[in-house]
């Protein structure tokens, strides 16, 4: 079993910048593909963007640009960079771990999942 738990979420203005972190406990995460995910109120959980064990990764067009994420394996954590922040990008942040190399876009290939943390940029 892995326990996620993401911090780093909170209130900021358009232009911003904050930086998520994932903190993985229970079994290391060095094989895992992380990816990140959003949803926001009365939509799907969306992809934004994932790190293969490799560090090869992948980006949601929304994100390009403007999103980093990274992983450090001897901290057993992801990150997400968020910046220059956008109204639309509010919502709740998800971490997720696949067991296998490839990230997958669909939220319905990951095993593990942290409770969110909830993103909120005021224009």
């Amino acid at each position: 079993q892995v326990q996620l738990v993401e911090s780093g979420g909170g209130l900021v203005q358009a232009g911003d910048s904050l930086r998520l972190s994932c903190v993985a406990s229970g079994r290391t995460i060095s094989s895992y593909a992380m990816t990140w995910f959003l949803q926001a109120p009365g939509k799907e959980r969306d992809f934004v963007a994932g790190i293969m064990w490799t560090g090869r990764t992948a980006y949601a067009d929304s994100a390009k640009g403007r999103f980093t994420v990274s992983r450090d394996n001897a901290k057993n954590t992801v990150s997400l960079q968020l910046n220059a922040l956008k109204p639309e990008d509010s919502a709740v942040y998800y971490c997720a771990a696949r067991a296998g190399t490839s990230v997958s876009y669909s939220p319905s290939s990951y095993d593990y999942w942290g409770q969110g943390t909830q993103v909120t940029v005021s224009s």
